[in-house]
């Protein structure tokens, strides 16, 4: 069994925290830019510091993988991915007005292949946000992720319930 060591990682357009596993002989430290493999996808983090140990979870897991750390190609991607959706974000507005949903685009993130694409919307998670993500799939507009954001901050997820798809960016299963 390889020896894994845990990171905090903060990573996305609208920021987020998680521990992150790492092999353990890789060397990091706080503020490196690294290349992570998130639930959305590859991201660009950065190092926030070595993770305690959770007392909760014998086991202490995670889904989240410090790959290695981000090279001039990685910021290039990052680039062209902050590009397109600059670019989008006007035609992602209009498409929210034309299917009258009652949310507002704050900002939009490829993940850095640039398979993904999340819309950070101003609204609390349900039927809103659960449309945007089936019109937008109805549309043929790709693989997109809905993350609703409150004034406090990123909206969680349910502990339970949902549509069972996952891919109308409620994310229950």
């Amino acid at each position: 069994m390889a020896m894994i060591s845990r990171w905090l990682v903060r990573y996305g357009q609208v920021p987020e925290v998680a521990r992150c596993a790492a092999p353990a002989d890789m060397v990091l430290e706080r503020q490196q830019s690294v290349v992570v493999q998130t639930h959305r996808g590859l991201q660009i983090g950065s190092v926030l510091e070595r993770a305690r140990p959770l007392t909760t979870s014998p086991d202490d897991t995670t889904e989240f993988t410090i790959i290695r750390a981000a090279h001039a190609e990685d910021f290039a991607s990052a680039n062209r991915g902050r590009e397109r959706a600059e670019a989008e974000f006007p035609q992602w507005l209009a498409r929210i007005a034309e299917w009258q949903l009652d949310l507002d685009l704050i900002d939009i993130e490829w993940t850095l292949d640039g398979e993904k694409q999340i819309l950070y919307v101003l609204t609390e998670r349900g039927p809103a946000t659960t449309n945007l993500a089936l019109q937008a799939a109805a549309a043929g507009l790709g693989l997109i992720e809905v993350q609703p954001v409150a004034a406090e901050g990123l909206v969680t997820l349910p502990s339970s319930g949902g549509c069972g798809s996952g891919g109308c960016g409620c994310h229950n299963e």
